[in-house]
């Protein structure tokens, strides 16, 4: 490919739905989870293969940036709105770094991957289909389960379409976390898990967000006024805002063992090994368990008996503990905003 490959790392989310281990001032991606290493430097490996790489991130979190990923350079956006903003952001600001528009691949800094090699192969291959297409492209994985926490992108099932790159098909459409009868339906009907990956040059996300409710936020960029286009855009998922409108739009298969780990859920199933019975998802701490089975238990220096409990969070960091049934993961979010209101997060 003629152009560079710029790799663009999300790093300004808080985690919320992981309280109480991540909080506003020590977020998710700054963690380890059973590792030696952060989430973000984690992922900066998987990025090796790009020419350049930037992590973008909110202004509160810019200092330690460094500390876990030295290699990297950085963008700082101006408020905190989602990966709407944040990408048209960043997509405006790389394309003034480069004398010739170059192919970002944009990635969260939170994922679990299980074969790293693979995976930044799998991204190279959909930087070259950006190149070819000079369309937006998503990477989708094959669901394992009837999963309700993700999103789903249908491809159209047409014809191979013609390339250099064949491994890839148009996005018929995009559904946002279905319920589990349809995520069962979706799964069998070919579906993929949306991994919130994508490649595009920054001039075809940009075509696209003027025609978005983004719009706003290009005017301002473009009369080099960022504060002022992030004020006139609501926070919004680069998803909703720019993909499931755009015209030009292509998936492209990423068969690697993955998983998003926003939810204590999947950093049990994913982060964790098994207590002395073989029955808990044991992330951190000790675990007695007595006639208890399938709980995550997250207690860094602390012990923690189960007594005749099933499919149970215990998460307990400094003097914050949770304890919520397994399949509500998806809901301590609610619980973070209810301690905001207190202002008590």
């Amino acid at each position: 490919m003629d152009r560079p490959i710029v790799a663009c790392v999300l790093a300004g989310g808080i985690g919320s739905r992981l309280y109480p281990a991540s909080r506003g001032e020590r977020p998710k991606q700054f963690l380890e989870f059973g590792g030696d290493r952060s989430l973000l430097s984690q992922t900066m490996d998987r990025t090796a293969f790009a020419d350049e790489r930037f992590v973008l991130t909110r202004e509160s979190f810019a200092d330690e940036i460094h500390d876990h990923a030295p290699e990297a350079g950085l963008l700082v956006e101006p408020a905190g709105k989602d990966t709407g903003p944040a990408l048209v952001y960043a997509a405006w600001r790389l394309r003034k770094r480069f004398d010739r528009d170059p192919v970002l691949v944009c990635l969260p800094s939170d994922h679990h991957v299980g074969d790293d090699a693979a995976f930044a192969a799998h991204l190279e291959r959909a930087a070259g289909i950006a190149a070819d297409t000079g369309g937006l492209v998503t990477l989708g994985v094959e669901p394992t389960r009837p999963a309700t926490g993700y999103g789903y992108i249908i491809p159209d099932g047409g014809d191979e379409l013609e390339g250099a790159s064949a491994d890839y098909d148009a996005v018929e459409r995009f559904t946002e976390k279905p319920d589990r009868e349809e995520a069962r339906r979706l799964r069998e009907a070919g579906a993929y898990w949306n991994a919130g990956i994508f490649a595009w040059t920054p001039a075809a996300l940009l075509r696209e967000a003027r025609d978005s409710p983004l719009a706003p936020l290009v005017e301002a960029l473009e009369a080099g006024e960022p504060e002022r286009g992030f004020d006139a855009v609501d926070a919004v998922s680069v998803d909703y805002a720019i993909m499931e409108r755009a015209s030009d739009v292509f998936v492209t298969p990423l068969p690697v063992d993955w998983d998003d780990l926003g939810t204590w859920d999947a950093v049990g199933r994913t982060r964790s090994d098994r207590d002395a019975d073989g029955t808990n998802d044991r992330v951190a701490g000790e675990i007695l368990s007595v006639d208890a089975a399938n709980n995550v238990v997250a207690a860094p220096d602390r012990h923690v008996s189960l007594l005749e409990v099933e499919d149970l969070i215990v998460a307990a960091d400094d003097d914050r503990i949770l304890v919520a049934p397994r399949t509500s993961s998806q809901r301590v979010r609610e619980v973070v905003d209810r301690l905001r209101e207190r202002d008590a997060f």
